[in-house]
C-alpha cells in the first residue's frame, strides 16, 4: 500500500573504517557512511530508493518493525529513519 511517509528502523554498525548501514525489514536495502551525520543522510537516501522503486514495482512493502524489538550487537545502535515518498 502505498504511503506518504514511511519510518523504519535502520541500525548503523560501526566498525573502524566507517559505519554500515542497514534495515532490517527492507531486504537489500544497505549503504554506508563514515560518520553520524553523513550515516543520517544515506539511510535516508537508501530507503527512499528502496520504497520508490518497491511502490513503481507495486511489490508489498513490509510493516516495520517495533524499534524495541531489533536485536543488536554491542557496537550497533538502531534508529529511527523516515522518508516522504
Amino acid at each position: 500500500m502505498k504511503k506518504d511517509c514511511y519510518v523504519y528502523p535502520a541500525i548503523f554498525d560501526y566498525a573502524n573504517d566507517g559505519i554500515s548501514i542497514y534495515f532490517p525489514d527492507l531486504v537489500g536495502c544497505n549503504s554506508c557512511a563514515d560518520n553520524d551525520e553523513e550515516a543520517f543522510f544515506m539511510a535516508r537516501e537508501a530507503m527512499g530508493g528502496w520504497l520508490s522503486i518497491a511502490e513503481e514495482d507495486n511489490e508489498d512493502i513490509p510493516n516495520p518493525s517495533k524499534l524495541i524489538d531489533v536485536s543488536l550487537e554491542p557496537n550497533q545502535r538502531a534508529v529511527l529513519e523516515h522518508v516522504n515518498i
